[in-house]
């Protein structure tokens, strides 16, 4: 039993260290990097856990997770147990054990990083939910709760859609999700490539959704197909979560070009439709011997460990700033660092220059040094005048952000928006319009799974709140 374990015994054990696929074999395909833990080693690393009485790993989780508990189940073998309490407060568990910036968040929180390493929470987040997949028969079967009598409509199935799809589900209400693509998932499946998030994976979490009644109806553009308006007649509320998928423009000349990537479509051209990945894949995708990735975050590492994996023999990222001032998780840019991917750093794109075919054929930039803090809090990049530079290229890709797309707020005037397109929300994330909430990345901009996670949580909860107080 994890009790007899001294807390002194317990601060002596050695993080565990994720196994990963060989660099020099897995920068050629798309099989997962990380292979997960044993059994062993999960339970050596839960023993870690002080199961500190303030559980300030628990405030550090934007969902909540009971971090505390189903460690210790774990530590004591209750795998069951453990896995209970996991899916009890997070919808995607698998996901977020793989994807989710633990290190910033709840890991960052963990009293044993005070003088040491913190527990590796999210390995152990990971190693339940595979388990729970695996062996799903050894689980309570979740019992469907008595209708409501209520409706309600999900716009998206990406993280917070998701999220708040199930959460309203297990709450006894009528939900439907209203999915733009072809498939389930939203960035989680277009956007993060199978190297870092299996599609498998995602479709056993959504799997589990609709065995609590979550209903998903594909192709259907709210905006164009459906106006919100439309929802609202048919609807006792609403949640929209279409994130925001459009890209942010490097405002250089030449980003118009041939051979010009935003980093949305080139991921979703090679995750979602499979560009690249074989020879008899319909959608198109310029391959190029030399691809530059414009951009320091995670979504730029994916972009350019793709390229890596199409056969790019040069693939880089191009950032203005330092590697500190990266925005990426650092296991993201030591899993490129090994892959190959070379990293031009205070360097800052000026132009994109074509062949006489107009196809891209060189990035012109300017070498920079950091001077003052700007308002992000980090070292605001300046030019060095006249340090200019010439790199061939065959293919660029725009990583550096993007902005809310207002197809869907188009169609609804009344619908109050900031300054940059997202839709405005109280704390609950109720929005102008009676009944209607919103979450992630429409409301947020450009952030990660597990902040959009979190805003559904909350505003399913809200909108339950909303639904008990009306009539009908």
């Amino acid at each position: 039993m994890t009790s007899n374990i001294s807390i002194k015994e317990r601060l002596a054990i050695q993080r565990v260290h994720m196994p990963e696929r060989d660099a020099h074999v897995r920068n050629k395909e798309f099989s997962e990097v990380n292979k997960g833990l044993s059994l062993e080693d999960a339970i050596r690393e839960a023993q870690r856990c002080l199961m500190c009485k303030t559980r300030p790993c628990v405030a550090g989780c934007p969902v909540s997770v009971s971090i505390p508990e189903f460690i210790a189940r774990l530590a004591e073998g209750d795998l069951v147990g453990a896995a209970q309490i996991l899916r009890g407060d997070n919808a995607l568990p698998a996901i977020c054990g793989r994807v989710c910036p633990q290190e910033t968040q709840c890991e960052e929180k963990c009293v044993c990083g005070i003088k040491g390493e913190s527990v590796a929470i999210g390995y152990l987040e990971r190693f339940v939910a595979d388990w729970a997949m695996e062996h799903d028969d050894q689980l309570e079967a979740e019992v469907r709760p008595t209708l409501t009598g209520k409706k309600v409509a999900v716009v998206g199935s990406g993280p917070a859609g998701l999220t708040a799809a199930g959460e309203l589900a297990r709450a006894g209400h009528s939900v439907i999700i209203f999915e733009a693509l072809h498939d389930t998932g939203g960035v989680l499946r277009y956007g993060i490539p199978e190297f870092r998030l299996p599609n498998d994976i995602i479709d056993s979490e959504v799997n589990l959704l609709k065995t609590v009644g979550v209903e998903i109806e594909f192709n259907v553009v709210v905006g164009k197909t459906l106006t919100l308006p439309q929802l609202q007649e048919e609807y006792d509320a609403i949640f929209i979560a279409n994130g925001a998928g459009l890209p942010t423009l490097l405002k250089i000349p030449g980003e118009n070009l041939k051979g010009v990537y935003a980093a949305n479509e080139y991921l979703t051209r090679v995750n979602l439709m499979g560009a690249g990945r074989s020879e008899h894949a319909a959608t198109p995708i310029i391959k190029g011997r030399n691809v530059a990735v414009i951009g320091g975050g995670n979504t730029a590492m994916d972009c350019v460990r793709t390229a890596k994996r199409l056969g790019a023999e040069r693939a880089m990222i191009v950032y203005r700033r330092t590697e500190a001032e990266m925005p990426a998780r650092a296991e993201e840019i030591k899993h490129a660092k090994e892959e190959g991917v070379e990293f031009l750093l205070l360097t800052a794109p000026v132009a994109i220059l074509s062949d006489d075919k107009g196809w891209v054929a060189t990035l012109s930039c300017q070498r920079m040094e950091l001077g003052e803090p700007d308002e992000s809090g980090r070292r605001r990049p300046v030019p060095i005048e006249g340090a200019f530079f010439d790199l061939p290229t065959e293919v660029v890709i725009n990583a550096i952000g993007t902005r809310a797309n207002p197809l869907l707020t188009a169609s609804a005037p009344d619908l109050k928006l900031n300054k940059w397109g997202n839709i405005d929300t109280d704390e609950n994330g109720l929005t102008s319009l009676e009944g209607v909430f919103a979450g992630g990345d429409i409301v947020r901009g450009g952030a990660t799974v597990i902040l959009a996670m979190g805003d559904g949580k909350k505003a399913a909860a809200a909108i339950n709140r909303y639904l008990s107080g009306k009539k009908g």
